[in-house]
């Protein structure tokens, strides 16, 4: 039995110098495509972060976009705000004026109402007592305490019509100015013209008996019986108010009227006449 041999492997027509040079360039085409695959993926990954931050940016953009939206609208709701404040400020001012304009008046009314009361006050304390001195008492309260007299005098015609004599005074020497000629003098000037004589400005408070703050005639009806002079007036009064010459009105018209009416209440033994005396004749 013979034995049989493998065949030899085929018979390769190519040298071997080819089939290495095959092998090489297989090899080094591999090798180009593996790197040439490996610089793709290297620029497809700085492609993919290249997109990311552009995504990024896209992002911020739109944020950003939003942002200034946001911004716009809070200074458009800013300028509708400021608008509304300006409104609201001068529609305060106009009430706050109106408020100013209601207390000013309400003041001034208070102020007429403090006048009248002070007026009416003085008025019925001149009349409420039929008393001389009382009644000379309540006139001096009423120079003191309501127009601010701190030196004055109050003088009444004599009898024999030739003269003016000091009835009450406050601040000044018995002897001083106890007698006025009627034709002498701011006094007696005052009293001739029956017209009152009032200053005006200067200093009412450092004033003397030859230029009085205020001369003011008294009458009973229309005939002059004495004068009222100021010769200065308290630290704080230093000027005349306009209430002050309503006083001044009053005293000129009611203080003698008191005074006389209490001194013929008194020279009639404080009695009242009879009904006869009041009954209407002739009507």
């Amino acid at each position: 039995m013979s034995s049989s041999k493998p065949p030899p492997p085929p018979r390769s027509d190519r040298p071997p110098s080819f089939n290495k040079e095959r092998d090489e360039f297989i090899e080094t085409f591999f090798n180009k495509g593996a790197r040439f695959t490996q610089e793709l993926l290297r620029e497809n990954e700085a492609l993919n972060q290249q997109i990311a931050e552009l995504e990024n940016d896209n992002a911020a953009m739109r944020l950003q976009i939003k942002s200034d939206q946001a911004i716009r609208e809070l200074l458009t709701k800013i300028e509708q705000l400021e608008t509304e404040k300006a409104q609201l400020v001068s529609e305060f001012r106009e009430v706050e004026a109106k408020s100013s304009a209601v207390e000013m008046t309400y003041s001034e009314v208070e102020n007429e109402l403090a006048n009248l009361a002070s007026l009416y006050v003085a008025s019925r304390q001149l009349h409420s007592t039929m008393n001389v001195s009382s009644a000379v008492r309540q006139l001096k309260e009423i120079l003191e305490q309501l127009v601010g007299a701190a030196t004055y005098a109050v003088y009444f015609l004599s009898d024999d019509a030739t003269r003016l004599v000091r009835i009450a005074s406050h601040g000044m020497e018995d002897d001083a100015l106890a007698h006025v000629d009627l034709r002498e003098g701011p006094v007696g000037k005052v009293f001739t013209a029956g017209a009152s004589s009032i200053a005006e400005d200067g200093d009412l408070t450092n004033r003397g008996v030859s230029n009085p703050a205020a001369c003011i005639p008294l009458r009973i009806a229309d005939r002059v019986v004495g004068v009222i002079a100021i010769f200065s007036t308290l630290e704080q009064k230093t000027r005349f108010l306009p209430v002050d010459y309503e006083f001044f009105k009053l005293l000129s018209g009611h203080a003698a009227s008191a005074i006389v009416a209490a001194r013929l209440f008194a020279d009639a033994d404080r009695q009242v006449p009879g009904i006869e005396s009041f009954l209407e004749h002739g009507v």
